[in-house]
């Protein structure tokens, strides 16, 4: 049994609860390794930095990225009343998502196994 009424509970869990903005993207079509690439460059990067990398980096897990950055800046500013230019990227990280699997045709009767990896990115932002 749990201690307390369930409107104390409640109220417990809801202080608890992290109040910095955040954005996640969940079954993003690019694989774990090749976003953590990308999330490396710019990790405790300044938003307006982490932008810059972000518009000239070649790989396609970028402009993923860049939109999700996007997101969770508009996020502190409207939900949180937070100052852009103060904004920095406090937390990013990749995790494993599904794999779909697909089957290829080789030659004498073979088949190969293509694996297409999802991922699940989450940004966390935080004022300086």
């Amino acid at each position: 049994m749990a201690k307390g009424h369930r409107s104390q509970i409640k109220r417990e869990r809801n202080a608890q609860k992290d109040t910095r903005p955040s954005a996640k993207i969940s079954y993003a079509r690019v694989s774990v390794q090749k976003a953590c690439f990308v999330l490396d460059a710019i990790r405790g990067k300044d938003v307006q930095t982490a932008l810059g990398i972000l518009a000239y980096n070649p790989r396609y897990a970028s402009s993923v990225i860049e939109k999700l950055l996007k997101s969770a800046i508009a996020n502190a500013e409207n939900n949180n009343g937070m100052n852009v230019e103060n904004l920095y990227i406090e937390e990013c990280y990749a995790n494993k998502g599904p794999t779909m699997k697909r089957i290829k045709p080789r030659a004498q009767g073979r088949a190969y196994r293509i694996e297409k990896r999802m991922s699940h990115i989450t940004i966390v932002l935080n004022e300086r």
